[in-house]
């Protein structure tokens, strides 16, 4: 019996996917988590064989939970699963060691095949979504520059993304200056919108 621990803070999502997976023989879904932390709890306490993470869930996200697992529970694979089927969060699960990243519209069937796979050792990675990957990687932004734009909104202050991503408010106003060069952008939020419109966040 493959164990699965399933994160997502969509109720309706993950419990439709709960029920699915419960309905193949060889799968139990055996903790279901709506947050970051409580996946990472979740997983300490029944140490699953894999994890399914919602990409976008509050507090740490899909990426940073598959990290962390990667680094202290090595015994449990991480599959991401996701709405916003962007090129720069795949490079994101795939730097988290991610085993798997499938789209939500995957069906059913093929998840738990996935899940069969990736708990095999292999890694899958939704072939449509690795296309347009591969078409968008020239991204002339570095990891640091990326990881501030992705903290970018209408309201956010510099000293609020610093926070967010642990630097200091002047490395982030530089980081964010050099994003704006690069992207020929009159403001951060052009910026971070252009850096979304190419996949790259």
């Amino acid at each position: 019996m493959i164990r699965v621990v399933l994160a997502d803070d969509e109720h309706l999502t993950r419990d439709a996917v709960a029920t699915l997976l419960g309905m193949e023989d060889d799968l139990a879904v055996v903790a279901q988590a709506t947050t970051g932390d409580e996946a990472l709890a979740a997983i300490r306490a029944h140490q699953p064989d894999i994890a399914v993470l919602d990409v976008e869930m509050p507090g740490l996200d899909g990426a940073q939970v598959a990290e962390k697992v990667a680094t202290d529970h090595p015994g449990t694979r991480c599959v991401i699963l996701t709405r916003h089927a962007r090129p720069g969060v795949l490079r994101r699960a795939l730097a988290a060691r991610a085993m798997g990243f499938v789209t939500k519209n995957t069906p059913a069937a093929t998840l738990a095949e996935v899940i069969r796979n990736v708990h095999a050792g292999a890694r899958y990675v939704d072939p449509e979504l690795a296309a347009t990957a591969l078409e968008n990687a020239n991204c002339p932004l570095t990891d640091r520059e990326l990881d501030v734009l992705r903290h970018v909104d209408p309201a956010s202050t510099a000293d609020e993304i610093a926070a967010a991503v642990h630097l200091s408010p002047g490395t982030v106003r530089n980081y964010l200056s050099s994003a704006m060069r690069k992207l020929d952008a009159r403001t951060r939020i052009e910026a971070a919108a252009h850096a979304r419109d190419h996949g790259w966040l």
